[in-house]
């Protein structure tokens, strides 16, 4: 019996990690070629505007996307039992996405897991539980050091003296798709879920879930919005959160 519920893990863990696989290099490949194309095929000018808005847009979401994967490798969803590849995948996209170290950004993100919504936790900011600029701000400060600067100034110089690209290609479809990304991730999935509204939390995790629908749950933040059940499965990667949701809201109408 335990050899077959073995194989049965095996089985799921496998399939698991096939699934992120595809998912990542799709969300990947889609960001890479918008990126390439938006910075060294399309012309940017009045005409082309609405189109240019339209890509970053998509490019906002696919940077979203690109950290979310990242996510699950911190917590070993994306491979499960996969150890180093998750570390190299991981640590991959964080440094794609803005150059971020990706020690320093997981062992934040457990210390996260351990004290949700309290003083000691990193992504949470006790002096303006309620206000979103100033926590944005914070948050801003902690994460993005000399690296993600020297990253972020590396690749503008290299774009804007070396290969010519305009530089308002680059603010438009380079910069504000980055900056939008890091807003949104921070709305979605710091801000209200941990914000203190006057109401209690349910449990000691101190996040709620938005009552999103799947599609709109996917556009929003890669369903990083039900953030509770995140908090209490966080080995179940963001693809599954819209069954895990339904999962435990069966549970607790049984128990």
């Amino acid at each position: 019996m335990g050899r077959v519920s073995g194989k049965l893990q095996n089985h799921a863990h496998a399939r698991q990690a096939l699934t992120g696989l595809a998912l990542t290099a799709a969300i990947f490949a889609a960001w890479l070629s918008i990126h390439l194309y938006a910075m060294f095929v399309f012309a940017l000018g009045w005409s082309t505007l609405p189109a240019a808005l339209a890509i970053a847009l998509v490019q906002c979401w696919l940077s979203v996307g690109l950290f979310i994967a990242s996510h699950d490798a911190m917590h070993g969803s994306l491979v499960p039992g996969g150890g180093r590849i998750n570390d190299v995948i991981g640590g991959f996209l964080l440094f794609i996405y803005a150059g971020f170290a990706w020690s320093r950004m997981r062992d934040a993100h457990f210390a996260h897991h351990n004290a949700p919504g309290t003083a000691t936790d990193p992504d949470f900011s006790a002096a303006h539980p309620t206000r979103f600029w100033p926590w944005y701000a914070t948050f801003l400060r902690r994460y993005f050091g000399w690296q993600s600067v020297a990253f972020v100034s590396t690749v503008v110089t290299t774009y804007w003296l070396v290969l010519g690209v305009p530089v308002e290609k680059i603010v438009l479809l380079y910069g504000a798709p980055a900056i939008g990304s890091s807003m949104q991730l921070f709305y979605f999935g710091t801000y209200r879920p941990h914000r203190h509204r006057g109401d209690e939390f349910a449990d000691r995790h101190n996040a709620r879930s938005d009552d999103f629908g799947t599609l709109a749950s996917l556009a929003s933040c890669f369903h990083f919005g039900y953030h509770h059940e995140h908090h209490r499965a966080p080995h179940v990667p963001w693809w599954r959160l819209p069954a895990a949701r339904k999962a435990m809201a069966r549970e607790e109408m049984q128990a």
